[in-house]
């Protein structure tokens, strides 16, 4: 029954009738709710496909975890177990014993830090310089420079192994970090991230009497942490994981990457590949920590 407002009419009290007010009311609730309700099953809907996405995604990943302690031959076995009949580690220890995997990790763990640490030194401060220095030639420099991106990695690979023969750099490890040390890619993704930094702030750093180095360091370098923790991942991966230029530079065994050792061993393979997948794992979560910290630092900015 809807709500009256009282009135006086000749000495009576009378009440005014006004349909639908209540009813006006349930149906903006009614309405609300029923869109609560849909927003909620899209969540609900939206994250059970996310879920299942993820899962699909580390199941290759999973199987090679539990193929990596199966005993010789079940993992080739038809139809394939995902689960290992019994749990061996015997696999591990082979890798470490037989085929030298300790040496290898040192290798490829020693190459992905240098390249990565200079590179992300060399790329940033040419990004820097390409985006908000002032120089003659600067954008024609830049134009050149970029229309390496399109030309396949293996065309420079036989003027490159000639130039490491002619600085007696071949079976170094020189010669796999050189060439890695800066790339035109990070130089260009640098180069376009650093352009949103505001000019007013450099020149106010250079008017406070800040050397080019100094704001480098602690205006530029702080502004751009988002993009060097991307390009810190895409470095290391890309290092990590390159098989055909250590193969090409690295004939001595000593010298040798986790990318040139080979078994037919399936599970034995398995249990190579969970120890090399873990360094980029780590590596991932640690500088993805850090990429989001400065992203959000970085949405704050004025």
């Amino acid at each position: 029954m809807s709500r009256t407002n009282p009135r006086f009419v000749g000495g009576t009290a009378t009440e005014d009738y006004r349909p639908g007010a209540d009813g006006g009311a349930a149906g903006g609730r009614g309405r609300a709710d029923s869109a609560l309700t849909r927003r909620r099953v899209s969540q609900i809907v939206l994250y059970a496909l996310l879920i299942i996405g993820a899962l699909i995604a580390l199941l290759p990943m999973l199987w090679m975890l539990s193929a990596s302690f199966m005993p010789t031959g079940e993992a080739s076995r038809y139809p394939p177990h995902f689960f290992p009949s019994r749990i061996t580690f015997t696999h591990y220890g082979e890798l470490f014993t037989r085929l030298n995997l300790g040496r290898y990790l040192f290798n490829s763990a020693l190459i992905a830090f240098v390249v990565t640490s200079v590179s992300l030194v060399i790329n940033s401060m040419a990004g820097y310089a390409f985006a908000k220095l002032r120089f003659r030639g600067r954008d024609r420099a830049f134009r050149i420079l970029s229309l390496g991106l399109v030309l396949p990695v293996q065309v420079a690979m036989l003027p490159l192994f000639l130039l490491m023969k002619n600085l007696h750099l071949i079976n170094t490890y020189w010669g796999v970090i050189i060439p890695g040390m800066a790339s035109i890619f990070g130089i260009f993704l640098i180069r376009q991230y650093a352009l949103s930094i505001p000019d007013d702030m450099l020149d106010a750093a250079r008017i406070d009497g800040a050397s080019e180095l100094r704001i480098y360091w602690s205006v530029v370098v702080p502004g751009i942490l988002p993009i060097l923790a991307t390009l810190a991942i895409w470095t290391f991966l890309a290092t990590w994981n390159d098989f055909m230029w250590p193969l090409i530079v690295l004939s001595d065994e000593a010298h040798y990457t986790l990318s040139g050792e080979h078994v037919m061993d399936t599970e034995l393979m398995m249990a190579g590949s969970v120890l090399t997948v873990i360094p980029v794992l780590v590596v991932f979560l640690f500088l993805q920590r850090y990429y989001i910290q400065g992203v959000m630092a970085g949405s704050v900015k004025g």
